[in-house]
């Protein structure tokens, strides 16, 4: 997966790949999220197809903290030549998502209720690899809240987020 200069007019291309989901539907149930998280971050389990679909990788978990990494490339870029703040959030939730998700039983699930995001400095292609980290703030039965960076090649602060998650 690449962007590729198709031709003299500097047209870019990028192609896409990713494995069928039903595979991590089906064994979600069966582990604990910890577990789960830790299959796919091994590469026992396929990551979900937004994470092929933007370039971000789980690169770490552990009991209530999830980090994502990610290269920033043109293709994230908004009209204004920055990236686009839809891939910060995407990786600010999702590292809040499986921080949480990294503390839940066999058979319990979550979704995102609430999302903060605030956007501290513009990120580009020369940023480097960014890396998201999220950490589980309270657990909770029916609600569990948790916080994340983002920081830069540098380790400079380009984002944070906050976020509720309903557990079912």
């Amino acid at each position: 997966m690449a962007a590729i200069d198709d031709d003299s007019t500097g047209a870019r291309r990028r192609v896409v790949e990713w494995a069928d989901p039903q595979q991590n539907v089906d064994a979600a149930p069966g582990m604990s999220g910890l577990e789960f998280l830790r299959a796919m971050a091994a590469g026992e389990l396929p990551p979900p197809p937004i994470g092929n679909l933007v370039g971000m990788t789980l690169a770490e978990v552990g009991e209530g903290t999830a980090t994502f990494t990610c290269e920033p490339g043109e293709y994230h870029y908004n009209p204004l030549g920055i990236v686009h703040g839809g891939l910060i959030s995407t990786l600010l939730d999702s590292a809040l998502g499986c921080a949480v998700q990294s503390t839940l039983p066999a058979g319990v699930g979550y979704t995102s209720i609430e999302l903060k995001v605030s956007f501290l400095r513009p990120i580009s292609r020369d940023s480097g690899t960014l890396r998201c980290v999220g950490r589980v703030v309270k657990p909770g039965r029916r609600v569990a809240f948790a916080e994340a960076e983002l920081t830069d090649a540098r380790g400079a602060l380009v984002a944070t987020a906050t976020s509720s998650l309903l557990v079912f």
